[in-house]
Protein backbone atom coordinates (compact mmCIF):
# COMPACT_ATOMS: atom_id res chain seq x y z
CA UNK A 1 0.00 0.00 0.00
CA UNK A 2 2.26 2.84 -1.23
CA UNK A 3 -0.37 5.48 -0.45
CA UNK A 4 -0.49 4.52 3.25
CA UNK A 5 3.30 4.43 3.46
CA UNK A 6 3.52 7.89 1.89
CA UNK A 7 0.96 9.24 4.36
CA UNK A 8 2.85 7.72 7.29
CA UNK A 9 6.09 9.29 6.09
CA UNK A 10 4.40 12.66 5.54
CA UNK A 11 2.93 12.57 9.04
CA UNK A 12 6.33 11.75 10.51
CA UNK A 13 7.96 14.66 8.70
CA UNK A 14 5.15 17.03 9.73
CA UNK A 15 5.43 16.08 13.40
CA UNK A 16 9.23 16.39 13.33
CA UNK A 17 8.94 19.90 11.86
CA UNK A 18 6.39 20.89 14.49
CA UNK A 19 8.62 19.56 17.26
CA UNK A 20 11.58 21.50 15.91
CA UNK A 21 9.53 24.70 15.71
CA UNK A 22 7.95 24.46 19.15
CA UNK A 23 10.99 23.38 21.15
CA UNK A 24 11.80 20.19 23.07
CA UNK A 25 8.33 18.59 23.26
CA UNK A 26 8.68 14.83 23.69
CA UNK A 27 5.13 13.59 23.22
CA UNK A 28 5.13 10.14 21.63
CA UNK A 29 3.35 9.49 18.37
CA UNK A 30 2.14 6.16 19.80
CA UNK A 31 -1.24 6.23 21.51
CA UNK A 32 -0.87 3.34 23.91
CA UNK A 33 0.28 3.30 27.50
CA UNK A 34 2.84 0.64 28.56
CA UNK A 35 1.36 0.56 32.07
CA UNK A 36 -2.08 -0.33 30.71
CA UNK A 37 -0.65 -3.07 28.50
CA UNK A 38 1.39 -4.50 31.37
CA UNK A 39 -1.61 -4.45 33.70
CA UNK A 40 -3.49 -6.64 31.20
CA UNK A 41 -0.52 -8.99 30.90
CA UNK A 42 0.05 -9.37 34.63
CA UNK A 43 -3.63 -10.09 35.22
CA UNK A 44 -3.61 -13.00 32.76
CA UNK A 45 -0.07 -14.40 32.55
CA UNK A 46 1.32 -16.20 35.61
CA UNK A 47 4.76 -17.55 36.44
CA UNK A 48 6.59 -15.50 33.79
CA UNK A 49 7.96 -12.51 35.69
CA UNK A 50 11.22 -12.33 33.75
CA UNK A 51 9.48 -12.40 30.35
CA UNK A 52 6.94 -9.77 31.43
CA UNK A 53 9.69 -7.49 32.71
CA UNK A 54 11.34 -7.74 29.29
CA UNK A 55 8.01 -6.91 27.61
CA UNK A 56 7.65 -3.83 29.79
CA UNK A 57 11.11 -2.60 28.79
CA UNK A 58 10.31 -3.19 25.13
CA UNK A 59 6.99 -1.32 25.29
CA UNK A 60 8.58 1.67 27.04
CA UNK A 61 11.30 1.85 24.37
CA UNK A 62 8.74 1.62 21.56
CA UNK A 63 6.56 4.26 23.21
CA UNK A 64 9.56 6.62 23.38
CA UNK A 65 10.14 5.96 19.65
CA UNK A 66 13.94 5.91 19.89
CA UNK A 67 14.59 2.74 17.89
CA UNK A 68 16.41 2.46 14.59
CA UNK A 69 14.36 3.79 11.70
CA UNK A 70 15.23 1.01 9.25
CA UNK A 71 14.32 -1.98 11.41
CA UNK A 72 11.13 -3.36 12.93
CA UNK A 73 10.19 -1.72 16.23
CA UNK A 74 11.04 -4.93 18.10
CA UNK A 75 11.85 -8.57 17.32
CA UNK A 76 11.36 -11.14 20.09
CA UNK A 77 11.52 -14.94 20.16
CA UNK A 78 9.52 -16.69 22.90
CA UNK A 79 10.74 -20.15 23.89
CA UNK A 80 9.09 -22.65 26.19
CA UNK A 81 6.78 -25.66 26.42
CA UNK A 82 3.18 -25.60 25.27
CA UNK A 83 0.49 -23.86 27.31
CA UNK A 84 2.69 -21.45 29.31
CA UNK A 85 1.48 -18.18 27.77
CA UNK A 86 3.71 -17.45 24.77
CA UNK A 87 0.95 -16.91 22.19
CA UNK A 88 -1.42 -15.56 24.83
CA UNK A 89 1.08 -12.81 25.69
CA UNK A 90 1.06 -11.55 22.09
CA UNK A 91 -2.74 -11.71 21.87
CA UNK A 92 -3.06 -9.72 25.09
CA UNK A 93 -0.65 -7.07 23.77
CA UNK A 94 -2.78 -6.82 20.62
CA UNK A 95 -5.94 -6.55 22.72
CA UNK A 96 -4.47 -3.80 24.90
CA UNK A 97 -3.13 -1.77 21.95
CA UNK A 98 -5.77 -2.39 19.27
CA UNK A 99 -8.78 -3.32 21.41
CA UNK A 100 -9.01 -6.75 19.79
CA UNK A 101 -7.25 -10.04 20.56
CA UNK A 102 -7.20 -10.70 16.82
CA UNK A 103 -5.69 -7.31 16.04
CA UNK A 104 -2.49 -8.99 14.87
CA UNK A 105 -1.27 -10.84 11.80
CA UNK A 106 -0.73 -14.42 12.97
CA UNK A 107 1.11 -16.86 10.69
CA UNK A 108 0.91 -20.55 11.66
CA UNK A 109 4.39 -21.66 10.67
CA UNK A 110 3.51 -25.34 11.06
CA UNK A 111 1.57 -24.99 7.80
CA UNK A 112 4.76 -23.96 5.98
CA UNK A 113 6.79 -27.11 6.47
CA UNK A 114 7.81 -27.47 2.80
CA UNK A 115 10.40 -25.32 1.03
CA UNK A 116 8.08 -24.19 -1.75
CA UNK A 117 5.70 -22.72 0.85
CA UNK A 118 8.04 -19.71 1.07
CA UNK A 119 5.93 -18.32 -1.79
CA UNK A 120 3.02 -18.09 0.67
CA UNK A 121 4.94 -15.28 2.41
CA UNK A 122 6.85 -13.64 -0.43
CA UNK A 123 4.57 -14.32 -3.40
CA UNK A 124 5.30 -16.55 -6.37
CA UNK A 125 8.59 -15.95 -8.25
CA UNK A 126 8.57 -14.48 -11.79
CA UNK A 127 7.19 -16.85 -14.40
CA UNK A 128 4.96 -18.74 -11.97
CA UNK A 129 1.20 -18.48 -11.64
CA UNK A 130 0.24 -15.61 -9.34
CA UNK A 131 3.58 -13.79 -9.55
CA UNK A 132 1.98 -10.59 -10.87
CA UNK A 133 -0.80 -10.57 -8.27
CA UNK A 134 1.68 -10.84 -5.38
CA UNK A 135 -0.58 -12.83 -3.05
CA UNK A 136 0.71 -13.27 0.50
CA UNK A 137 -0.42 -14.54 3.90
CA UNK A 138 0.43 -11.16 5.40
CA UNK A 139 -2.49 -8.89 6.30
CA UNK A 140 -1.10 -5.47 5.35
CA UNK A 141 -3.30 -3.44 7.69
CA UNK A 142 -2.33 -5.56 10.70
CA UNK A 143 1.34 -5.69 9.69
CA UNK A 144 1.83 -1.98 9.13
CA UNK A 145 -0.50 -0.66 11.82
CA UNK A 146 -0.99 3.10 11.83
CA UNK A 147 1.01 6.17 12.74
CA UNK A 148 -0.31 6.08 16.31
CA UNK A 149 -0.40 2.29 16.81
CA UNK A 150 2.22 -0.29 15.83
CA UNK A 151 1.38 -3.30 13.73
CA UNK A 152 1.82 -6.72 15.35
CA UNK A 153 2.99 -9.91 13.62
CA UNK A 154 3.19 -13.33 15.25
CA UNK A 155 5.08 -16.21 13.65
CA UNK A 156 3.70 -19.08 15.72
CA UNK A 157 5.70 -22.32 16.17
CA UNK A 158 8.43 -21.06 13.88
CA UNK A 159 10.64 -24.12 14.34
CA UNK A 160 8.10 -26.18 12.37
CA UNK A 161 8.54 -24.15 9.18
CA UNK A 162 11.12 -25.24 6.62
CA UNK A 163 14.53 -23.56 6.81
CA UNK A 164 13.90 -21.99 3.41
CA UNK A 165 10.75 -20.32 4.73
CA UNK A 166 12.60 -19.01 7.78
CA UNK A 167 15.38 -17.62 5.56
CA UNK A 168 12.84 -15.49 3.71
CA UNK A 169 12.41 -13.55 6.96
CA UNK A 170 16.06 -12.47 7.23
CA UNK A 171 15.52 -9.20 5.37
CA UNK A 172 12.33 -8.52 7.32
CA UNK A 173 14.14 -8.83 10.66
CA UNK A 174 17.18 -6.87 9.46
CA UNK A 175 15.82 -4.01 7.34
CA UNK A 176 12.09 -4.10 8.05
CA UNK A 177 11.22 -4.72 4.40
CA UNK A 178 9.98 -7.68 2.42
CA UNK A 179 10.44 -7.27 -1.32
CA UNK A 180 8.52 -9.80 -3.42
CA UNK A 181 10.51 -11.84 -5.99
CA UNK A 182 8.48 -10.23 -8.77
CA UNK A 183 9.92 -6.87 -7.71
CA UNK A 184 6.56 -5.11 -8.05
CA UNK A 185 5.55 -5.18 -4.40
CA UNK A 186 7.02 -4.49 -0.97
CA UNK A 187 5.71 -4.87 2.58
CA UNK A 188 6.99 -2.44 5.21
CA UNK A 189 7.63 -3.86 8.71
CA UNK A 190 9.35 -0.78 10.18
CA UNK A 191 6.24 0.11 12.21
CA UNK A 192 5.79 -3.45 13.44
CA UNK A 193 6.29 -5.48 16.62
CA UNK A 194 7.45 -8.93 15.51
CA UNK A 195 7.02 -11.91 17.82
CA UNK A 196 7.96 -15.54 17.22
CA UNK A 197 7.14 -18.54 19.39
CA UNK A 198 8.90 -21.89 19.48
CA UNK A 199 8.97 -25.11 21.47
CA UNK A 200 12.59 -25.66 20.36
CA UNK A 201 14.63 -26.78 23.33
CA UNK A 202 11.61 -27.34 25.60
CA UNK A 203 11.91 -31.14 25.44
CA UNK A 204 15.70 -30.92 25.74
CA UNK A 205 15.40 -28.78 28.87
CA UNK A 206 12.79 -31.15 30.34
CA UNK A 207 14.98 -34.19 29.70
CA UNK A 208 17.95 -32.35 31.21
CA UNK A 209 15.94 -31.63 34.36
CA UNK A 210 14.70 -35.24 34.61
CA UNK A 211 18.25 -36.57 34.28
CA UNK A 212 19.31 -34.23 37.08
CA UNK A 213 16.44 -35.32 39.34
CA UNK A 214 17.40 -38.99 38.87
CA UNK A 215 21.17 -38.56 38.67
CA UNK A 216 24.10 -38.42 41.05
CA UNK A 217 24.54 -34.63 40.80
CA UNK A 218 21.31 -34.07 42.72
CA UNK A 219 22.22 -36.55 45.44
CA UNK A 220 25.57 -34.82 45.94
CA UNK A 221 23.85 -31.42 46.17
CA UNK A 222 25.38 -30.14 42.92
CA UNK A 223 23.61 -27.72 40.60
CA UNK A 224 21.78 -29.12 37.55
CA UNK A 225 24.10 -27.25 35.19
CA UNK A 226 23.47 -24.38 32.84
CA UNK A 227 19.99 -24.73 31.32
CA UNK A 228 20.78 -21.79 29.03
CA UNK A 229 23.44 -23.87 27.27
CA UNK A 230 20.87 -26.65 26.69
CA UNK A 231 18.57 -24.06 25.15
CA UNK A 232 21.32 -22.57 22.98
CA UNK A 233 22.31 -25.97 21.58
CA UNK A 234 18.68 -26.65 20.64
CA UNK A 235 18.37 -23.23 18.99
CA UNK A 236 21.50 -23.73 16.91
CA UNK A 237 20.15 -27.08 15.81
CA UNK A 238 16.91 -25.52 14.52
CA UNK A 239 17.99 -22.08 13.28
CA UNK A 240 20.86 -20.53 11.32
CA UNK A 241 23.20 -18.09 13.17
CA UNK A 242 22.19 -15.34 10.71
CA UNK A 243 18.58 -15.71 11.85
CA UNK A 244 19.32 -15.76 15.59
CA UNK A 245 21.62 -12.74 15.22
CA UNK A 246 18.71 -10.61 13.95
CA UNK A 247 16.55 -11.18 17.04
CA UNK A 248 16.52 -8.42 19.67
CA UNK A 249 15.81 -10.74 22.59
CA UNK A 250 15.20 -14.44 23.18
CA UNK A 251 12.94 -15.06 26.18
CA UNK A 252 12.33 -18.38 27.89
CA UNK A 253 8.87 -18.99 29.37
CA UNK A 254 8.93 -21.25 32.43
CA UNK A 255 6.95 -24.44 32.87
CA UNK A 256 3.95 -23.85 35.12
CA UNK A 257 4.24 -25.68 38.43
CA UNK A 258 1.64 -26.53 41.07
CA UNK A 259 2.38 -23.20 42.77
CA UNK A 260 0.43 -21.42 40.04
CA UNK A 261 -2.67 -23.65 39.94
CA UNK A 262 -4.84 -21.38 42.09
CA UNK A 263 -3.90 -18.35 39.99
CA UNK A 264 -4.64 -20.26 36.77
CA UNK A 265 -7.98 -21.36 38.16
CA UNK A 266 -8.92 -17.78 39.08
CA UNK A 267 -8.00 -16.56 35.58
CA UNK A 268 -10.16 -19.22 33.90
CA UNK A 269 -13.05 -18.54 36.29
CA UNK A 270 -12.81 -14.80 35.61
CA UNK A 271 -12.97 -15.49 31.86
CA UNK A 272 -16.03 -17.71 32.30
CA UNK A 273 -17.73 -15.08 34.47
CA UNK A 274 -17.11 -12.43 31.81
CA UNK A 275 -19.01 -14.60 29.35
CA UNK A 276 -21.72 -15.35 31.90
CA UNK A 277 -22.08 -11.64 32.55
CA UNK A 278 -23.66 -11.31 29.10
CA UNK A 279 -26.39 -13.62 30.43
CA UNK A 280 -26.68 -11.60 33.67
CA UNK A 281 -25.27 -14.57 35.61
CA UNK A 282 -22.32 -15.20 37.91
CA UNK A 283 -20.61 -18.41 39.05
CA UNK A 284 -18.60 -19.31 42.15
CA UNK A 285 -16.77 -22.56 42.89
CA UNK A 286 -16.87 -24.58 46.08
CA UNK A 287 -13.57 -25.29 47.82
CA UNK A 288 -14.02 -28.99 47.07
CA UNK A 289 -14.41 -28.37 43.34
CA UNK A 290 -11.40 -26.05 43.26
CA UNK A 291 -9.28 -28.83 44.74
CA UNK A 292 -10.71 -31.31 42.23
CA UNK A 293 -9.98 -29.12 39.21
CA UNK A 294 -6.43 -28.42 40.37
CA UNK A 295 -5.81 -32.12 40.99
CA UNK A 296 -6.39 -32.91 37.31
CA UNK A 297 -3.70 -30.47 36.14
CA UNK A 298 -0.94 -31.87 33.92
CA UNK A 299 2.16 -29.68 33.63
CA UNK A 300 2.97 -31.14 30.19
CA UNK A 301 -0.03 -29.29 28.72
CA UNK A 302 0.19 -26.10 30.77
CA UNK A 303 -2.77 -23.75 31.11
CA UNK A 304 -4.61 -25.50 28.26
CA UNK A 305 -5.18 -28.46 30.58
CA UNK A 306 -7.07 -26.24 32.98
CA UNK A 307 -9.10 -24.83 30.08
CA UNK A 308 -9.96 -28.38 28.96
CA UNK A 309 -11.21 -29.22 32.45
CA UNK A 310 -13.46 -26.16 32.32
CA UNK A 311 -14.87 -27.08 28.93
CA UNK A 312 -15.36 -30.77 29.55
CA UNK A 313 -16.41 -30.87 33.20
CA UNK A 314 -17.66 -27.45 34.29
CA UNK A 315 -19.22 -25.66 31.30
CA UNK A 316 -21.79 -28.38 30.40
CA UNK A 317 -23.11 -28.32 33.98
CA UNK A 318 -23.22 -24.51 33.93
CA UNK A 319 -25.07 -24.50 30.61
CA UNK A 320 -27.66 -26.94 31.93
CA UNK A 321 -28.23 -24.83 35.06
CA UNK A 322 -28.68 -21.68 32.97
CA UNK A 323 -31.36 -23.36 30.86
CA UNK A 324 -33.20 -24.84 33.84
CA UNK A 325 -32.98 -21.74 36.08
CA UNK A 326 -33.35 -18.94 33.53
CA UNK A 327 -34.34 -16.42 36.19
CA UNK A 328 -31.40 -17.11 38.50
CA UNK A 329 -28.42 -14.75 38.56
CA UNK A 330 -25.97 -16.41 40.96
CA UNK A 331 -24.80 -20.00 40.78
CA UNK A 332 -22.36 -22.18 42.67
CA UNK A 333 -20.57 -25.22 41.27
CA UNK A 334 -19.68 -28.22 43.43
CA UNK A 335 -18.52 -31.79 42.90
CA UNK A 336 -20.28 -34.91 44.16
CA UNK A 337 -19.00 -38.43 43.51
CA UNK A 338 -16.72 -37.09 40.79
CA UNK A 339 -19.52 -35.27 38.93
CA UNK A 340 -19.76 -31.49 38.73
CA UNK A 341 -23.10 -30.02 39.79
CA UNK A 342 -24.31 -26.43 39.50
CA UNK A 343 -27.11 -25.07 41.69
CA UNK A 344 -28.54 -21.72 42.69
CA UNK A 345 -26.30 -19.88 45.10
CA UNK A 346 -27.62 -19.67 48.66
CA UNK A 347 -26.25 -17.05 51.08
Amino acid sequence: MPFINERLEANRESIEKNRAASGPVRASRFRFEPDVVMSRLRENIVGQDEALTAMESMLVRVKADIGEENRPLAVHLFLGPTGVGKTETVRLIAEAIHGNRDGLCRIDMNTLAQEHYAAALTGAPPGYVGSKEGHSLFDLDKVQGSFSKPGIVLFDEIEKASKEVVRTLLNVLDTGRLVFPSGNREIDFRNTLIFMTSNAGALDAEEHEQRYQKGWRRWLGLSPGDSESVRDVALRRHFDPEFLNRIDQILTFNSLTDNWLEALLDIELAGLNRRLGKKQAELSLSTKLRVELCRGYDARYGAREMLRAFRQRLEPAVAKALLVHSDCQRFEADVQNGSVTVHQYVE
